[in-house]
């Protein structure tokens, strides 16, 4: 049978990919926008009835991305343009023949999902090298999105910038207008105060699924490929002057215990702190943190791993996403699962200020301190974590470096230093990305560590090519970890191995498809080899065969695959409780993945996998609703179950329940409550969470937030005890910029 598929998989590659297929290079002749100067200032509605609208020209004539790459858009967009001493303003209407009833839009998230949402983005290169890019995005109900992108390859995705943006939607279509503070925007210090900015707008229209763009790229890049960026001209911003952003808060707290061994104390808290963020220049920032707190930050969603790999749980607290893509280089499964499944990241901000658990351990003061420019970008963080019970005071440091040559090339260094009284864990990592034309690239990096107090040394490294155009996306990644590689401060998903694991994803969009349903016909082979480092055996193969994956018109999708997969066990092997022995284990596991239309009112996420698993069966099923009538409400249910059946010393069935629930009940995009529920019948853990917030000037908050966590603690056998915590927590913060 696997045969068979290899089979229609490779003759899937002679079916025609259609006409739009080519990779163009960049235009020479760039298209461009024009700003004008007014002297007043906005009222930012959503309407444009100002009369300074009137003054400039639209521009429009936007171009599709998707789903016919190069072909008119559809529903056009117009974009306008002004300035004053204090602020950049756009004000785009993008226009629609269904007017009100074609908008898409789930929910009032700020960062919403690309997938569910009618959207417009603007993509900003103040310094024009291609490179870099500031990007704002908004919904028809003013929504915000914003992300720093560098190279197209690392984002800072929960990067909050300072703007406003205010909508509107009509019979005819839908407006924004946003007005940009001159200080959020960087840009260089010229002697000549007329610049020329790169700039892109992007489009997506939900309803029909359609993508278009001012500046059109080849679809299987992104907005944020600056060197297809258009030109946004006439612009005369202040020169670029210090400038301070302070953001004090206060906090109120109430925790409460039951069912612990020790008897903990109720307590009741109060907290002051805050944090300065200083704009030194265009390129050089520094952020000061003191009694910092994260109260507000979104609670971590529990999982049920079933594999042989640590799980990866991203960063959420909002003083370490700014600039997270300058420190956090490393390598990992990108978001299509191409590159392979290992991951290595030297630096990994989870590690300061938060135990093994997840639970928040304090963190006195801290500092940052990054500059970038066109040529090298250099960065520190100092942060001073408290004493609590058994953890020691403890402090970290990073130091990151990079040099950038040519068009898109860079080499770095990277050094993190943690430190406690017992001794300190060093690591050091050099690493260069080599953008080889627009669809050859390679990253790299070698990472040695070192811990002082007990001379333990390791040592990783991997390379990564990719081959991408409209037609395959062709990868190799080659890693090794060795057994006493030990990175304190970042993150690694095993030890001990040597990993490869090469993979082809084909794009087709050939006339076969039947084009009313279907946008194209995607299948791959994604493998992995993993041999023990320390001995050289094969410890792990997996052959993911993607014979079948259908990408629907509406963003929808459906797969089928099929993973032989090797596994020798050197030592036990523990997935949810169930003990698997020492051995070598062949077995074959089966996936359907499918997907409805993310944007509709109710839409369904389904992950459904059988088949053998090590010595016996593994059924396990992850389904996904949510339903959205208007996007001021939204309810999303979820539901995990793994049943096992003869698996290691599990004798007939063992099935384990993961469920959850989470509300967002919003007023506006500024007034919200969200609440969370999750059950895991592993440990018979309940945990919810209530969050109110109020953001009632842009990026001040009112936060009130009740947590429950619930498990029962098995560390003692002949006494298991259910243990419960409730934290109730008010917290108020104040932005103010000078």
């Amino acid at each position: 049978m696997i045969k068979k598929l290899l089979l229609f998989l490779v003759a899937s590659t002679t079916v025609s990919f259609g006409q739009d297929a080519t990779i163009f290079e960049p235009d020479s002749v760039k298209r461009k926008i024009e700003a004008t100067q007014i002297s007043s200032s906005l009222r930012v509605d959503g309407v444009m009835n100002d009369s300074e609208w009137k003054k400039t020209k639209a521009i429009s004539g936007f171009t599709q991305i998707e789903p016919f790459q190069g072909r008119k858009a559809t529903n056009d967009t117009e974009v306008k343009v002004l300035f004053n001493k204090h602020y950049l303003y756009f004000g785009i209407f993008a226009k629609d023949s269904l007017g009100k009833k074609a908008i898409r839009a789930t929910d009032f998230k700020r960062d919403f999902s690309f997938r569910q949402h009618d959207m417009v983005a603007l993509s900003f290169d103040g310094f024009k090298d291609k490179r870099n890019a500031m990007v704002l995005v908004t919904n028809p109900y003013g929504v915000q999105r914003d992300l720093l992108s560098f190279d197209d390859l690392y984002y800072d995705v929960d990067w909050d910038g300072l703007w406003r943006v205010r909508t509107s939607r009509t019979d005819s279509g839908w407006v924004a207008e946003m007005a940009i503070p001159w200080q959020t925007l960087r840009y260089p210090n010229l002697t000549d105060s007329t610049q020329t900015w790169g700039i892109n707008v992007f489009r997506s229209r939900r309803m029909s699924n359609e993508q278009t763009a001012f500046s059109p790229y080849p679809r299987i890049f992104t907005n944020l490929r600056m060197t297809y960026a258009g030109e946004l001209k006439n612009l005369q911003p202040p020169p670029p002057s210090t400038n301070i952003r302070i953001q004090p808060y206060f906090l109120t707290s109430y925790d409460q215990y039951s069912g612990q061994k020790v008897p903990k104390p109720t307590d009741t808290n109060f907290k002051l702190g805050g944090e300065l963020k200083w704009a030194i220049n265009s390129n050089a920032v520094l952020d000061l943190t003191t009694n910092t707190d994260f109260a507000q930050a979104d609670a971590d969603r529990q999982v049920n791993n079933v594999t042989r790999f640590s799980v990866f749980f991203p960063e959420r607290r909002q003083f370490f996403l700014e600039n997270a893509s300058l420190f956090g280089v490393g390598v990992g499964p990108s978001e299509d699962m191409a590159g392979g499944t290992m991951r290595v990241q030297p630096f990994f901000s989870r590690r300061i200020g938060l135990d093994d658990r997840g639970n928040p351990i304090p963190i006195d003061a801290g500092g940052r301190f990054v500059y970038r420019s066109i040529k090298r970008n250099f960065g520190v963080i100092a942060m001073r974590q408290r004493g609590v019970g058994d953890t020691p005071a403890t402090n970290f440091f990073v130091g990151r470096f990079s040099e950038n040559f040519g068009e898109q090339n860079r080499i770095g260094g990277l050094v993190t230093v943690k430190n406690r009284p017992e001794g300190s864990n060093v690591v050091g990592a050099l690493d260069g990305f080599f953008r080889l034309g627009q669809k050859h690239s390679l990253n790299t990096m070698a990472v040695y560590s070192k811990t002082t107090n007990t001379s333990q040394q390791g040592f990783s490294g991997f390379a990564q090519y990719y081959y991408t155009n409209n037609q395959f996306k062709v990868w190799w990644t080659q890693s090794v970890v060795t057994k006493d590689f030990n990175p304190e401060m970042g993150f690694v998903s095993r030890n001990d191995v040597i990993g490869t694991t090469p993979g082809i994803f084909i794009y087709n969009r050939g006339k076969w498809l039947p084009k009313k349903y279907i946008r194209a016909f995607e299948p791959g082979v994604m493998t992995e080899f993993y041999h023990q480092a320390s001995t050289g055996q094969l410890i792990e193969r997996q052959i993911n065969i993607n014979p079948i994956w259908f990408n629907f018109q509406n963003g929808g999708f459906m797969g089928y695959l099929v993973n032989p997969t090797f596994q020798r066990l050197t030592e036990p092997f523990e997935p949810l409780g169930v003990t698997i022995g020492l051995g070598d284990y062949n077995y074959v596991r089966h996936q359907i993945y499918a997907s409805s239309d993310p944007s509709k009112v109710v839409n369904v996420l389904l992950d459904h996998s059988w088949g053998t698993y090590f010595d016996g069966k593994l059924n396990s099923t992850d389904v996904k609703v949510q339903f959205a009538p208007i996007p001021h409400v939204s309810l999303t249910g979820r539901y995990n179950r793994n049943n096992f059946k003869d698996v290691g010393d599990v004798d007939g069935h063992k099935k384990v329940d993961l469920y959850s629930i989470e509300g967002r009940l919003a007023l506006n995009p500024r007034v919200q409550l969200i609440g969370f529920y999750q059950q895991n019948s592993e440990y018979n853990s309940k945990n919810y969470n209530i969050r109110l917030s109020w953001e009632y000037q842009p990026l001040s908050y009112i936060y009130v937030v009740f947590n429950r966590r619930g498990f029962d603690n098995i560390s003692d056998p002949k006494d298991i005890r259910y243990e419960k915590e409730n934290h109730i927590i008010a917290k108020i913060s104040y932005l103010k910029q000078f």
